[in-house]
């Protein structure tokens, strides 16, 4: 389901919103946000009450009890609203459960570039999970068309043999909204203040 990206969007469950999360991220073509929103509706459907933020619109994190943060990866990198607001608050978001992920694209990845995966996601959260010490981490792919880059990146792209298409893995990314909703609920009393 879509949410104005402006706007919160609840995904309580049949406890009540006990345990409140926030779901932020920060993307540029749609991609970032829409697995963002399955992460908080898959984890509504166990209970878990989920508020769907883009980074930059995000003021105070203290009504939640834990954080799911996104970024799409461009030059290797988080973008620099999602890079800020895990600055800002890194101390607070540290101390409660946090979980990232990034969104690039591995699946659109063929010979020997797909082996170059592992080694960059290790750069690309390197610092992050230095700093937020998260539950866990997911890089996804996502969405990838002509018009999303740059004449130079088209031709990069081209000469890496990568390929255009929708690779958004949806029972991947389920499995882990699950996990985090089940980690969350079996460990709700558990969470400082």
């Amino acid at each position: 389901m879509a949410t104005d990206p402006g706007q919160a969007r609840s995904a309580g469950g049949p406890r009540g919103g006990a345990v409140r999360v926030l779901v932020t991220y920060a993307g540029v073509h749609g991609s970032t946000r829409s697995i963002a929103e399955r992460i908080a509706t898959r984890s509504g459907e166990l209970g878990v009450a989920a508020d769907v933020l883009p980074a930059g619109a995000v003021d105070d994190l203290r009504g939640y009890d834990a954080y799911v943060l996104g970024s799409a990866v461009h030059d290797m990198a988080w973008l620099p609203e999602a890079l800020a607001l895990v600055h800002r608050d890194a101390e607070l978001l540290a101390r409660r459960g946090v979980w990232i992920f990034s969104v690039g694209m591995p699946s659109a990845l063929r010979g020997p570039w797909k082996a170059l995966v592992s080694r960059e996601e290790g750069q690309v959260t390197g610092d992050l999970t230095e700093e937020l010490r998260p539950r866990g981490h997911r890089l996804f792919s996502g969405v990838i068309r002509p018009e999303h880059l740059s004449r130079a990146g088209r031709l990069r792209l081209r000469a890496m043999g990568l390929r255009y298409g929708d690779y958004r893995d949806w029972p991947d990314v389920d499995a882990w909204a699950r996990a985090i909703g089940s980690d969350l609920l079996g460990s709700s009393a558990e969470h400082p203040a």
